[in-house]
């Protein structure tokens, strides 16, 4: 905290940044598992207005954000390795020292008093707040000293009570142990859509652009723009949403490297916006190397490798009324095939009932084209 002086941060510039890359939502550390208050929490001096900047950093993000017309996610970390009633388990970085496990005496009562009331300040304090993103439960890390942390360590009905007293609206994630909230897989792209009983359920990929939450000078494992608009892009064909990390340095900064990543991203959204936003799963299946969204009667076929000329998909036979690469809104010719007849040698092979689109020889210079297929009524 002696040392935390992020003075060039610009909430006003992540912002902008984030609308010009497409981003509809943003979740801000408010305090991660060291415990380190990112606004001026009434509840700890271990918080960002008693560090050397001096301001409520939290305050400027939601301001800058909302200006951008970005809705606000919050998350917060039940997790407190500062306080000195969180009691020490499996997970704590304290948990090989053998004199702190026999001297500190954690009271979690008191722990969750405090961290109900942080989370009431954060709920009462900034307005509108959207999503509310907790960080994490582990009962399942038992050690022979301590059990791992669950839905009674966190009183986590209460909690839910509260949230949903103070903002009604908001969405919850489902980190707090009662097998309800907003699904978030870490670091791993879904095979399939996300259910639960069969039903579908709200779901968000959570990815980096490095191998690191934060900040990490070391860690170069950079996803490429390519990479991270087929993640995008599979998210959402599988009715997900995505939750990409930036790790801003010490200074308060985007890397160069992040922020060019972002606008490369966005250079593909501000002409691909409508295969992504208010898009989701389709009932047609993708052909090899493609992702297939659906928003009402619009097919999005993602292409995430180019072909020789054709993209045969099944189904669609008698469907299509228009084609078009969605880049540039050029005409795509199709080719219907269908049962009994062979159209030419060429398509002997195709399966009848499908459509071919026909493709230039050149990719269109975009990172992943799109062809945008209008159905009949």
């Amino acid at each position: 905290m002696h040392y935390f002086n992020p003075d060039l941060y610009d909430a006003k510039k992540w912002a902008k940044e984030a609308k010009a890359a497409g981003i509809n939502y943003a979740v801000i550390t408010t305090k991660h598992h060291e415990g380190f208050a990112m606004w001026d929490s009434a509840l700890t001096s271990f918080k960002v207005t008693n560090s050397p900047i001096g301001r409520d950093l939290l305050a400027e993000f939601v301001d800058a954000f909302r200006e951008e017309g970005i809705k606000i996610g919050f998350y917060y970390s039940l997790i407190d390795w500062h306080h000195p009633d969180f009691t020490l388990d499996g997970l704590h970085p304290l948990r090989d020292d053998m004199e702190a496990r026999e001297k500190w005496k954690g009271d979690m009562a008191s722990y969750r008093t405090f961290m109900h009331g942080q989370v009431k300040e954060l709920l009462t304090n900034y307005g509108h707040i959207d999503y509310m993103w907790f960080d994490f439960s582990y009962p399942e890390r038992f050690e022979s000293w301590a059990p791992g942390k669950d839905k009674n360590d966190w009183a986590s009905e209460e909690l839910e009570e509260l949230v949903l007293s103070l903002q009604p609206h908001i969405l919850l994630n489902n980190r707090i142990d009662l097998d309800r909230g907003v699904v978030t897989p870490e670091q791993y792209q879904p095979q399939h859509a996300m259910t639960k009983d069969g039903e579908a359920v709200i779901w968000e990929a959570c990815q980096t652009l490095t191998g690191s939450w934060g900040y990490h000078r070391d860690n170069l494992d950079w996803k490429t723009p390519d990479m991270l608009v087929k993640m995008l892009i599979d998210t959402v064909s599988k009715g997900g949403n995505l939750l990409l990390n930036v790790g801003p340095n010490g200074r308060g900064e985007f890397e160069a490297k992040a922020s060019k990543t972002l606008a490369d991203i966005g250079e593909w959204m501000r002409l691909h916006e409508r295969s992504i936003v208010g898009a989701g799963e389709s009932a047609i299946e993708a052909p090899e190397h493609c992702c297939v969204t659906q928003k009402g009667q619009v097919l999005y076929i993602h292409l995430f490798s180019w072909p020789m000329k054709h993209v045969h998909v099944k189904g669609l036979e008698g469907q299509v009324a228009y084609a078009q690469f969605l880049n540039d809104a050029s005409e795509v010719h199709f080719m219907e095939h269908e049962p009994g007849k062979v159209r030419s040698h060429i398509h002997a092979e195709v399966t009848p009932g499908s459509v071919t689109f026909e493709l230039p020889i050149q990719k269109p210079d975009v990172l992943v084209p799109v062809i945008e297929v209008f159905l009949k009524p």
